[in-house]
């Protein structure tokens, strides 16, 4: 077996099929843990973009109610890994907050609640008035919390993963960068690289945001989003509490949303879309330093010390995919901002089918192409990204 992409979801499944006695390679074009695997915010939960309601109403009763399920349980495969590989990752189960950035999305906010509700994860709503019980900020109108999610170091969490796979027995290579996958006679593989020939019985792509043309036919559907994380110098105590004073993480609710929480060492650490637009760290450090003093305007004297950003994998239904292309190559992808827990156990739920058991639940979806000419380059991002900034604009008007 041949996994190419060494992030959440390869290094997990290199070490089920390791666990269950497949031999097992795994090649990572750089190194491990490269994209988005180890520069993410470090926050950990359940859920797709779609809430219960929507995945029932998109797939059915059945399969949304099995698509939510499985993030339940990817939730909880975090936490029995880190249990069970003993990872020092600074985890905490701290819960999060969901912040209306307009008045408007409060009532988003009560939809999104009841969705939850009935499927019996733990959220509330906080009004207005309430708010500065769970975040040191004034920009919002109100929250919904939700329990069943948490911080870890994403660094340290991967690193305790790869530990894992190599425990288990997985072959893993980086600086390895595949070339080409033929279909050989007696239904084997070739998988061609910069270093030879490798000839499997299978072969697993899991490449996510970093997809590039070895599989045309998922080049075509996965669109790589840059986001961006900046981080300050440690907080005073007070000042941390005062800002997070449970300890959780925060999303906000615009398109171009921001992420945050106060690390396990007290630094502020911040993140977002902050462009579609070609950038650079320098320009979008400085996007997301003026965003982050809107938020917290108590922060402007303390420096930012470090600055990273990386591609997130998007599909045009903004779901995740796993299967078989037509050639019989497997696959699993297109986190969309929701990969720690997800594919986490997404790479799990392969391994395990890939060593003859059960597929994971979104094998059941069509994986549906980008509607536009379209061979890897997102050209068409900008245009898109000045639509959703134009909603955030009409939102912001509304608060004033």
């Amino acid at each position: 077996m041949v996994v190419i992409g060494g992030g959440y979801t390869g290094i997990n499944a290199a070490r089920e099929l390791a666990r269950r006695g497949v031999s097992v390679s795994l090649i990572e074009a750089r190194t491990l843990g490269y994209g988005a695997s180890t520069r993410n915010g470090g926050i950990v939960h359940p859920g797709y973009k779609w809430g219960p309601r929507e995945l029932i109403h998109r797939y059915g009763d059945d399969t949304g109610r099995a698509l939510y399920q499985e993030t339940l349980d990817g939730y909880e495969t975090v936490k029995r890994l880190i249990s069970q590989e003993a990872i020092d990752c600074d985890f905490r189960e701290v819960g999060h907050l969901e912040l209306a950035y307009a008045p408007s999305h409060v009532k988003e906010l009560q939809h999104a609640q009841a969705s939850l509700a009935s499927m019996g994860a733990d959220a509330t709503i906080v009004p207005r008035e309430r708010i500065r019980e769970e975040i040191g900020s004034d920009a919002y109108y109100g929250a919904l919390v939700v329990g069943g999610s948490g911080l870890l170091h994403p660094g340290r969490y991967f690193a305790g993963l790869v530990g894992a796979a190599d425990r288990a027995g997985a072959d893993l290579h980086e600086d390895v960068r595949a070339r080409a996958i033929r279909r050989l006679g007696e239904g084997r593989f070739a998988v061609e690289t910069e270093r030879g020939t490798i000839r499997a019985r299978d072969v697993f792509v899991a490449t996510n945001g970093y997809t590039d043309g070895v599989v045309p036919f998922l080049r075509r559907r996965i669109i790589p989003i840059g986001s961006y994380i900046i981080a300050s110098e440690p907080l005073p105590e007070e000042l941390a509490r005062e800002l997070s004073p449970r300890g959780r993480s925060f999303f906000d609710t615009k398109n171009f949303l921001y992420y945050w929480h106060v690390s396990a060492d007290r630094r502020m650490v911040f993140g977002g879309r902050a462009s579609f637009m070609p950038t650079s760290i320098d320009q979008t450090a400085a996007i997301l330093h003026k965003g982050l003093l809107e938020v917290h305007p108590q922060l402007a004297g303390y420096r930012i010390e470090y600055a990273w950003g990386g591609n997130v994998g998007f599909t045009f239904d903004r779901m995740p995919h796993a299967g078989r292309t037509a050639e019989g190559v497997a696959y699993a992808m297109g986190c969309c901002g929701t990969g720690v827990a997800l594919m986490t156990h997404l790479g799990t739920k392969v391994g395990e089918w890939l060593a003859g058991g059960e597929a994971p639940v979104l094998a059941r979806l069509k994986f549906p192409l980008v509607p536009a000419p379209y061979e890897g380059r997102p050209w068409f991002l900008p245009f898109a990204g000045e639509w959703f900034r134009l909603q955030d604009w009409l939102a912001a008007r509304a608060r004033d």
